[in-house]
């Protein structure tokens, strides 16, 4: 380990030289079998692609945004197209964290809504208890963030609404005594 590095203790925290390396050199798949050899190193495939600081290093949205990919959105119609949801979902948070948004456009370009509903989420307001702790234990938002989709430690991609400052008691009982 090198003691000059203060992550160097963290698997997650690779090199550049160690991200995304070719299926038969990544430590997942068996370099033996025929098939790691056979798929496209990430290198390789994700170099046009727009960068990020997290996960495997692509910013999938704007990669879709700007057309750089054309994922299918079906497996079985290549010409089905997406209903695409535009609305955000703010839930707040407890503590100093800001609240959380939940774009659904950015899922929904992807996935069908049956991906998550009602198996993962019931859609209905205060029906689902999401907590850090089931996220990190693989369920809500944990079933596909920090597996398929950006991982758990990039915090403030979700957690990006200020909280809105309450005011000072005073304040408040001045502004009601002049109504």
């Amino acid at each position: 380990m090198n003691a000059a590095d203060p992550n160097a203790f963290n698997r997650l925290m690779k090199p550049p030289s160690d991200r995304n390396l070719p299926p038969a050199k990544d430590g997942i798949h068996d370099p033996e079998s025929v098939a790691a050899n056979t798929l496209q190193p990430p290198m390789e495939s994700f170099i046009n692609l727009p960068k990020s600081n997290a996960g495997n290093y692509v910013d999938w949205v704007k990669a879709l945004e700007s057309k750089k990919i054309q994922p299918r959105y079906d497996k079985v119609d290549p010409n089905a197209q997406p209903i695409v949801m535009d609305l955000n979902i703010v839930r707040e948070v407890k503590g100093s964290m800001p609240n959380v948004v939940y774009p659904h456009k950015q899922h929904t370009e992807w996935l069908d809504c049956s991906n998550c509903h009602p198996a993962i989420f019931i859609p209905q307001k205060g029906a689902n208890n999401i907590s850090m702790a089931s996220i990190l234990l693989g369920e809500k938002c944990g079933v596909c963030h920090g597996k398929v989709a950006f991982p758990v430690s990039n915090c403030r991609l979700c957690h990006s609404q200020p909280k809105t400052k309450a005011k000072p008691a005073a304040a408040k009982e001045s502004s009601q005594a002049k109504k």
